[in-house]
């Protein structure tokens, strides 16, 4: 009787073996012994027992007590509440971690045009006979064609991305 007694409360209470164990400050084997009724808990525990589960120890100790279903869907409908809350704030964190890199990918492209614009390409007026210095300026010219080329569409998606990750509250 105890062993189904132990069973039914910790299904009721909606705890695994576990669970139960790290209340009790027991391990979970100590838990599954007891349900399989070969071994019982000591006066100690049998009052932590009471403790968790709100009931008088006599209940524990005394005849089978009925299993409620309507306490087993309260708890998964707890606990299904509580991951739902815990998904929302993962994509809630993941949305606002992907829309500050878009916003500095702006920031950047942004950065890197004015840059460009008050340098004016004064490469242009090098000495391209210099090896050392044609490898530069043409280092130079090449990233300043593809970011000009590239950088627009670039910030636009950014821009998109952006309107697609805010909140919307």
């Amino acid at each position: 009787m105890l062993k189904d007694n132990l069973k039914t409360l910790r299904k009721s209470k909606g705890l695994s073996q576990e669970e139960l164990a790290i209340k009790l400050h027991a391990v979970r084997q100590t838990i599954s012994k007891w349900e399989r009724g070969l071994s019982v808990p000591d006066a100690d525990m049998l009052i932590s027992l009471s403790e968790i589960f709100e009931i008088p120890v006599s209940a524990i100790l005394g005849e089978s007590l009925p299993e409620t279903k309507a306490d087993d869907l309260k708890v998964i409908s707890e606990k299904l509440e509580i991951i739902n809350s815990q998904l929302a704030e993962r994509r809630s964190s993941r949305q606002k971690i992907i829309q500050w890199l878009l916003i500095s990918v702006c920031l950047i492209i942004v950065i890197i045009s004015i840059t460009l614009l008050i340098l004016n390409s004064s490469y242009l007026n090098w000495d391209f006979n210099d090896p050392e210095t044609a490898v530069l300026g043409t280092t130079i010219h090449s990233f300043e064609w593809l970011f000009v080329r590239i950088a627009p569409i670039v910030f636009i998606l950014s821009i998109l991305g952006i309107a697609f990750t805010r909140n919307k509250n």
